[in-house]
């Protein structure tokens, strides 16, 4: 694979990683935010599976199989279960889950994804110059994304919705340790994600348990239950 080819392919694979993330801000239908967290697993497979061609090696390429049968398959696959449970038992699986009114509204969300970029493109700033690569010169990607994920989990009300920013959160982490590092060996990337699985099973089963008990994973009216 040229160079320039590799650069072009690289920096739209991180264009639709960071895109997804942005987009989960925008949406409030949850199984649209899944889908769309679905679509960012595959940029981010992408991203390993350029950086192993380009590279010429074989485990990289191994984890992006990994990456994207886990991360755009298997975990969203997981979400959608429980979201179909919940839709289920709310109106006898009529109309659609959506996430109630955030923390943040959607404009604020997209100004602050936008303040978010650009405070990663600053702090990345100095690593880009040591090392001028492709690769390095989308680690501001991996970051933004990181914040970004930060940002959905403490601002949505529904359960669903900040796991789904736990999991922006550990691909933006991911997406950075590739970017940086060229990729991580594949004993240590197969670790992380089966910590990450176990982890989103845990948060189902947590989710599942509240809604059996209270009716409900909104945020706001498990405090209202508390008050």
């Amino acid at each position: 694979m040229s160079e320039g080819l590799f650069t072009q392919l690289l920096d739209l694979a991180c264009g639709a990683f960071l895109l997804a993330a942005v987009v989960v801000l925008w949406r409030r239908e949850l199984a649209a935010i899944v889908r769309i967290f679905a679509l960012q697993g595959v940029a981010l497979a992408a991203v390993a599976l350029l950086l192993g061609l380009h590279e010429d090696r074989w485990g990289l390429i191994l984890v992006a199989a990994g990456i994207g049968a886990l991360r755009a398959g298997w975990l969203p696959y997981l979400i959608r279960r429980a979201l179909k449970a919940f839709v289920a038992e709310r109106d006898g699986g009529h109309g659609e889950a959506r996430e109630t009114q955030p923390l943040v509204n959607v404009a604020a969300s997209l100004l602050t994804a936008a303040a978010l970029t650009l405070l990663a493109y600053a702090v990345a700033r100095p690593l880009v110059e040591l090392d001028p690569t492709p690769a390095t010169r989308a680690l501001p990607v991996g970051l933004a994304v990181v914040l970004i994920g930060f940002f959905v989990l403490v601002t949505r009300r529904r359960a669903l919705a900040q796991v789904v920013g736990f999991l922006l959160l550990d691909n933006g982490i991911t997406m950075t340790a590739f970017l940086a590092a060229s990729g991580v060996p594949l004993i240590v990337e197969l670790g992380v994600s089966f910590d990450v699985l176990l982890a989103v099973l845990v948060l189902q089963l947590l989710t599942v348990r509240v809604r059996e008990a209270f009716g409900t994973t909104d945020i706001d009216d498990l405090r209202e239950l508390h008050d």
